[in-house]
C-alpha cells in the first residue's frame, strides 16, 4: 500500500492510503490541523518544567515532530521527543513532502535521521524515531509529560485505540500529564475514561467538530 501525495487548503502536504480511504492528516490544512490539536492543545497548552519529556504515537510525515522541534528553538525549552512508527515512509515520499514555513533542511535532517538512536535536530530538540509502534514499545512508568496520539483513525486502525492501549499510555505518563488527540469519537472518549484519564472535549481543527485532551490525574487513580 503505497500513499500518494496530496496538497491540503493550507498549502501543506499529506499523505493518503487508497486501499484504506485514510489520509495522514486532514485535508483541510495538515499543518492546521497539527497546529490546533497538537501545538494549541498541548504543547502550548501546559506549563511544562525546564526538560519536556513528550511521546508521539504515530511520526507519519513528521509534520508533529517538525513543528514541535521549531517550538523548542524558538521557547529555547529542550524536548526529548520519541516517536513510534511501525512502518516508516520510503525516502522517495518524504523527499515531495512540503511543509510552507518549516525549513526544507530540518525535514530532511528528520527523515534522515537513524533509528533508534538519539539525535539532536537543533541546540533544544533531541529525537529519537522508534522502528515500532504502542504495543511492542517498552519503557518505564511516568516518564512523559505529553502524549501525541496521531495513530490512524478506530475505523482503520482499532487495534490502536483500545483500553489496553490508553492503559500504556495512562502509565507512562507523568502524574498530571497530558494527551491529546485529534479523534473525539464518543466510545474512544470512554475508553480512555476506563484507563483513568480524565478527558475533555475541545473544539476541533477546521472541518472536525470536536477533539480530546486526557489528563492523567496527580493523585493516583486506580484503573
Amino acid at each position: 500500500m503505497k500513499p500518494r501525495i496530496l496538497l491540503t487548503s493550507d498549502g501543506s502536504t499529506t499523505l493518503r492510503i487508497d486501499e484504506l480511504n485514510e489520509t495522514y492528516h486532514s485535508v483541510h490544512g495538515a499543518m492546521v490541523e497539527a497546529r490546533h490539536v497538537f501545538m494549541a492543545a498541548g504543547l502550548e497548552h501546559e506549563i511544562f518544567p525546564n526538560e519536556i519529556h513528550l511521546l508521539e504515537i504515530g511520526l507519519g510525515t513528521g509534520l508533529n515532530a517538525l513543528l514541535s522541534a521549531l517550538r523548542a528553538d524558538h521557547s529555547e525549552q529542550t524536548i526529548f521527543y520519541t516517536s513510534l512508527e511501525k512502518f516508516p515512509l520510503d525516502a522517495e515520499i518524504c523527499d515531495q513532502l512540503i511543509f510552507p514555513g518549516i525549513p526544507p533542511e530540518l525535514t530532511a535532517d528528520l527523515h534522515r535521521a537513524p533509528w533508534d538512536q538519539p539525535i539532536w535536530l537543533n541546540p533544544f530538540f533531541c529525537l529519537e524515531k522508534k522502528h515500532t509502534d504502542l504495543h511492542d514499545f517498552q519503557t518505564e512508568a511516568d516518564r512523559f509529560d505529553l502524549i501525541f496520539y496521531d495513530a490512524f483513525a478506530p475505523d482503520v486502525q482499532p487495534e490502536m485505540w483500545t483500553e489496553e492501549c490508553f492503559r500504556k499510555a495512562y502509565d507512562w505518563l507523568c502524574p498530571g500529564g497530558t494527551l491529546v488527540t485529534y479523534c473525539a469519537k464518543g466510545e474512544v472518549r470512554r475508553t480512555m475514561q476506563r484507563a483513568g484519564f480524565s478527558v475533555e472535549r475541545l473544539p476541533g481543527p477546521p472541518g472536525k467538530r470536536e477533539m480530546l485532551r486526557a489528563t492523567k490525574p496527580t493523585i493516583h487513580n486506580d484503573h
